[in-house]
């Protein structure tokens, strides 16, 4: 039991094991195999350096910026929230996972939601809330783990359904589907850019002009730097030497600030570096699997593999949906909510910075501010909800932000309280 949680909570080994199936459907020599499944896990991996890069250079800019500001309740951190979920449910929910995946093969061979989920950690992320519900109205372990596997595996296969459009628009084909459940965010998103701004979407992100002076923004590390060392050293600057110091270790709390924004760009290029040799090979690979057992089956894929299409976009949806957390403290704070929702930067990166991408797609940049802003918004206010019930089950101090999670956890919830 304990390799198989670890085999698919591993999207690296799942990913070359995929490619290794689709090179050997193919009839590829022993070593085109051994290399295009080898390339494919590496790829992943390099792809996950530099995720884990940022997200470390991310949590510290978190520390500093609660501390300088004064800002206390409770931080969205899913991994945070998962350590918790799992302490006191991990049969539940690392079952919950396992029958997913396998539901989600289900769902995608006999409907038309041709999509293979393989973004592990999302998927357990959302076996914990599904968990940690089903446990709160009263299920017993076994009813848990098949309604809620049942639930994931249908979820994993709709849901990158909603963004397809998107993603052909994006990518110029159907072969690929995003996997990360903020999907309906994501989507929404889209449709904003689509609906209410596509009359200015060749007004891309990527097409603004900047002043001479402004020139390297279009390189995107470049601005990338630019940005990230201003929201650094705001954030140090508020919260002083003697907070600074702690993170700092020997290096000096002014040097810090600098050092993790450019670690954070480092990040970035090492992780689109990955995007681009793991793709290509799990793409082609793909192409055989889905032929030959699940006819026209797409990989749904994390976020970072759509950050190429339109870099700037990212940066501008990571500000506005950092900015809509921001303003999301604010109304709760004159409102009196019984929980402060804290915005963790590397969720509103990775979350809205894919919801400025898809923003843009149809409406230009218009699309990505406005889209990124309303999911940045959603990413605050839907974790309000479920909150209390994850304190009931000992889950405190930290929560699920994701939209997905949590629209479909309030559904489930409000459902289940019909027949208790």
């Amino acid at each position: 039991m304990d390799f198989i949680v670890s085999l698919l909570s591993n999207p690296a080994v799942l990913l070359g094991l995929v490619a290794f199936v689709g090179l050997l459907a193919q009839k590829k020599t022993g070593t085109e195999i051994i290399t295009g499944a080898s390339k494919t896990a590496i790829g992943f991996l390099v792809f996950g350096i530099g995720a884990g890069t940022m997200t470390g250079a991310l949590k510290n800019f978190n520390t500093m910026f609660q501390s300088g500001f004064h800002i206390s309740g409770v931080i969205t951190s899913p991994e945070a929230a998962t350590a918790l979920a799992q302490s006191k449910y991990g049969f539940v929910t690392s079952s919950i996972l396992i029958v997913g995946f396998i539901m989600n093969l289900v769902f995608a061979r006999v409907t038309k939601f041709k999509n293979v989920f393989f973004t592990g950690g999302h998927s357990l992320f959302f076996a914990c809330v599904l968990g940690l519900i089903l446990k709160f109205h009263g299920f017993n372990d076994g009813m848990a783990i098949v309604t809620g596997g049942t639930i994931l595996g249908f979820f994993s296969a709709f849901l990158p359904q909603l963004c397809q459009p998107f993603m052909r628009k994006l990518t110029g084909n159907d072969d690929q589907a995003i996997g990360h459940f903020n999907m309906l965010g994501y989507a929404l998103s889209g449709y904003i850019g689509k609906l209410l701004f596509s009359k200015w979407g060749d007004k891309t992100t990527e097409d603004i002009s900047f002043p001479a002076w402004l020139s390297f923004f279009r390189d995107f590390l470049m601005g990338c730097a630019f940005v990230m060392t201003l929201l650094f050293y705001v954030s140090a600057l508020a919260a002083g030497e003697d907070a600074v110091a702690k993170l700092a270790g020997s290096t000096h709390w002014l040097v810090f600030p600098l050092l993790q924004a450019f670690q954070f760009t480092a990040g970035m290029s090492v992780l689109m570096t990955g995007v681009r040799m793991f793709l290509g090979e799990i793409t082609a690979a793909f192409v055989a699997i889905s032929e030959k057992f699940i006819p026209g089956s797409r990989p749904a894929l994390d976020v970072p593999t759509v950050f190429p299409y339109a870099p700037t976009a990212v940066i501008v949806g990571f500000l506005c949906s950092y900015a809509a957390g921001l303003f999301a403290i604010v109304v709760m704070v004159v409102f009196n909510f019984s929980v402060i929702i804290i915005p963790a930067a590397h969720i509103h990166f990775f979350s809205g910075g894919t919801a400025g991408v898809f923003g843009n797609s149809f409406g230009g940049w218009r699309g990505a501010v406005a889209g990124s802003f309303t999911v940045g918004l959603l990413l605050a206010f839907l974790p309000c909800v479920l909150y209390p019930l994850y304190g009931e089950m000992g889950v405190l101090g930290s929560t699920f932000p994701n939209v997905d999670y949590n629209i479909v956890g309030m559904i489930l919830n409000s459902v289940l309280r019909i027949f208790n």
